[in-house]
């Protein structure tokens, strides 16, 4: 048998609030949202606004969807595309929900209830029409979606608690950790231990250095711990994530040229973005 195709497609790349001006259109100013393909199975990881264009590819196809949706944390920013993701509303479709950070509040579908109910949203989670199935699972857990995909899990430091994932294929990994902070010193064992030796590594790097020193506690890193990091755990290629919705164009384009003289080969995200391990 052959090898089978993986790659990571980037949807959505911002953070905290989509934000629309020309100055963002180059990077994309769409909330977390991301497609990992696996051979023929389908996971998506969050579902910020940029997963509204990505229910529309999908439904473009004109076949049954069936796909497993992992979500890091359920802060707005990573939720709120749900309810306009096309693939929902079709009955020939298949969706499996996963979160590992939610204790209470009736698990990954009572929070999604209360944010799909009035008045903060005009129809309820009922509404969708897809085969829906929720599942929550404790952060460290390893999940096997599909025959021959794994998907690791662990901690992340961000408030209310957020899940940080790493998807293997076929000898090949990408991992994904937003939302988390890095710690004062050293670094963060649980996400050294989950990306150890990957291939590709989506990190939070909302900040620069300079910024992140009036906004310490606020649950986000920076790429210069993004690029660290990712040199301690061996890992091949680091990926800049989440974006400040202040940061435009121009300031991204400063970031990428910084990271590249740091840690040379490793990739600013912006959407329509593919990568391939």
């Amino acid at each position: 048998m052959g090898v089978e195709d993986f790659y990571v497609r980037f949807w959505g790349v911002r953070g905290s609030i989509a934000v629309g001006s020309p100055e963002v259109m180059r990077y994309g100013g769409n909330t977390s949202a991301i497609e990992v393909r696996c051979g023929s199975h389908l996971l998506i990881f969050d579902t910020g606004t940029g997963v509204r264009a990505l229910g529309i590819a999908l439904s473009d196809q004109k076949q049954p969807i069936d796909a497993d949706v992992f979500f890091t944390h359920t802060h707005y920013d990573h939720v709120c595309g749900l309810p306009h993701f096309c693939p929902a509303f079709d009955p020939r479709n298949t969706l499996r929900i996963h979160a590992g950070h939610v204790t209470d509040n009736g698990g990954i579908k009572g929070v999604l209830k209360q944010m799909m109910c009035s008045p903060l949203f005009p129809v309820p989670l009922e509404i969708f029409q897809a085969n829906l199935s929720f599942h929550d699972f404790e952060q460290g857990a390893v999940l096997h979606p599909h025959p021959g995909v794994t998907v690791r899990t662990g901690p992340l430091s961000h408030p209310d608690l957020a899940t940080g994932y790493r998807v293997e294929f076929q000898g090949k990994s990408i991992c994904y950790l937003t939302d988390t902070e890095h710690p004062a010193e050293g670094h963060d064992e649980n996400i050294l231990k989950l990306i150890d030796g990957a291939d590709i590594v989506i990190y939070d790097s909302m900040y620069t250095d300079e910024e992140y020193v009036c906004r310490k506690g606020w649950g986000h890193s920076t790429w210069q711990a993004g690029a660290q990091l990712c040199d301690a755990a061996g890992v091949k290629t680091f990926v800049v994530f989440h974006h400040d919705p202040e940061h435009d164009d121009a300031f991204m384009d400063k970031v990428a040229s910084d990271v590249e003289k740091a840690r040379p080969g490793s990739v600013v995200a912006r959407e329509g973005l593919v990568l391939r391990p």
